[in-house]
């Protein structure tokens, strides 16, 4: 019998990356190595029934529409085969968490897609990158594994609570008040709270994909000390569909900063209150002039925006009467 396989779809990313010296973990070069070559090197993977695919090859702070749209469209392929247990994708950890949250809201799959990473690039003395592919290979197989996940120094996060919290650390990420959904532990999974569960809202955004719908676009934009309303004004100008404003506190914004987003709302343009904050959610506010973007980071934030624009874009009109 014929048993499930595995996808391993590589996107580069750090844990693709190569450089000059073993001892070099910062000056490196991200997406040298193949997919196929990175798990060619991993003993424990060998008689596993896996199937590869390049889908890009770059480094995540460079992560584009383009590039979402084709990783979407390429795990809504395998997700559909009967054969394919789940999926893995390697990613860069800039753009990881954003990727996460969005595969989530497009796909919202009842197999497990898992993504993985590695501070440290392949070269290095003591490479993180094979550990976590074998971790997140351990879930993808996981009895009763569902929707988007990201596995990354043994923990198992939540695609809207995860975030990258530290610069170096091999461990750089957290799912703040949450905690991760789990750990993975010799290859076994000791999981602490529910699997990601599906949305049944989400298959409009990726219908408008699949039509070759265009990303509207939304910007974000930071209330700070000193801040005012000059770049808002500017995006309007240019044409901007939505901004996500991160908010200082409970999302709070200064004051001619929020003068210039109201003025901008009333011109049409969607803006969403969201936090600078790392842990914590947006409460509402007593005015409600401002949707909020309630546990969602800023950047988060802007791709909900974005699908909810694209889908709505897209959607068939209402038929009179």
């Amino acid at each position: 019998m014929n048993r499930p396989k595995i996808v391993v779809l590589g996107t580069g990313g750090t844990l693709a990356g190569s450089s000059h010296s073993r001892s070099d973990n910062v000056g490196y070069t991200a997406a040298t190595l193949s997919i196929s070559q990175l798990l060619g090197e991993i003993d424990a993977l060998r008689d596993l029934p896996l199937v590869t695919e390049q889908v890009a090859q770059i480094d995540s702070k460079d992560m584009d529409a383009a590039v979402w749209t084709r990783l979407a469209q390429r795990c809504a392929h395998w997700l559909a085969q009967d054969d394919i247990q789940g999926i893995v994708v390697t990613h860069g950890t800039d753009t990881l968490e954003e990727t996460a949250s969005l595969l989530q809201a497009l796909l919202a799959p009842v197999k497990p897609v898992v993504l993985t990473c590695a501070m440290r690039p392949a070269t290095a003395l003591a490479p993180d990158g094979p550990q976590n592919i074998v971790d997140a290979i351990a879930v993808a197989r996981w009895p009763g594994a569902r929707g988007v996940v990201a596995v990354c120094a043994g923990a198992i996060h939540g695609p809207l609570d995860v975030r990258k919290t530290h610069t170096y650390r091999l461990d750089a990420f957290s799912s703040g008040d949450a905690g991760p959904l789990g750990y993975v532990e010799e290859g076994g999974v000791r999981l602490l709270r529910s699997w990601p569960q599906p949305d049944a809202s989400s298959h409009s955004a990726m219908a408008a994909l699949a039509d070759g719908g265009d990303w509207p676009w939304v910007e974000i934009v930071s209330s700070h000390g000193g801040a005012d309303g000059r770049a808002v004004q500017a995006l309007v100008a240019a044409g901007v569909r939505g901004l996500v404003v991160a908010g200082t506190g409970n999302g709070t914004i200064h004051h001619l900063l929020e003068a210039a987003l109201r003025k901008a709302q009333q011109q049409g343009v969607r803006v969403v209150r969201s936090t600078r904050c790392a842990q914590g959610v947006v409460l509402g506010h007593a005015d409600g002039s401002f949707e909020s973007a309630g546990g969602l980071s800023p950047v988060k934030a802007r791709l909900a925006l974005q699908l909810e624009l694209l889908a709505t874009a897209t959607a068939p009109p209402a038929r009179a009467g």
